[in-house]
C-alpha cells in the first residue's frame, strides 16, 4: 500500500483546509485509516481515525472542528479542517493498517504517506 497525502498550506486562524490521501493497492476499504500530526521538536500525535465500518474517532483538542472521512470507491481518505488555530500548524500524515480496527498509536500504523505541512498564522 502506498499513501500519498496533499492539501496542506498556509491559513489564517479561523480558517479552513481539506486534506487528501490518496491510495494505492488492494482492500483499501478493509484497512483502518488515521491521520496524525507532527509539530517541530515534538511527538507524532494522533489526530483522527476511522475503521473498517466508518466509525470515526478524534483528539479532544480537535473534536468539534475537524471530520474525518473516507471514499472507499476512490479509495481515499480525507481530512476536513475547521476553525484553525495556530496550534494545530503541524506536518499531517495520513496512515493505513493492514485491518479494519482504528487505533490512536501511531505504532499500530503499517502504512504512512509522507505528509503535508498545515500552517496556521495567527
Amino acid at each position: 500500500v502506498q499513501l500519498v497525502d496533499s492539501g496542506g498550506g498556509v491559513v489564517q486562524a479561523g480558517g479552513s483546509l481539506r486534506l487528501s490521501c490518496a491510495a494505492s493497492g488492494d482492500s483499501f476499504h478493509t484497512k483502518a485509516l488515521g491521520w496524525f500530526r507532527q509539530a517541530p521538536g515534538k511527538e507524532r500525535e494522533f489526530v483522527a481515525a476511522i475503521n473498517g465500518v466508518s466509525t470515526e474517532y478524534y483528539s479532544d483538542s480537535v473534536k468539534g472542528r475537524f471530520t474525518i472521512s473516507r471514499d472507499n470507491a476512490k479509495r481515499s481518505l480525507y481530512l476536513q479542517m475547521n476553525n484553525l488555530k495556530p496550534e494545530d500548524t503541524a506536518v499531517y500524515y495520513c496512515a493505513a493498517r493492514r485491518t479494519a480496527v482504528a487505533y490512536t498509536i501511531p505504532q499500530e500504523y503499517d502504512y504512512w504517506g509522507q505528509g503535508t505541512q498545515v500552517t496556521v498564522s495567527s
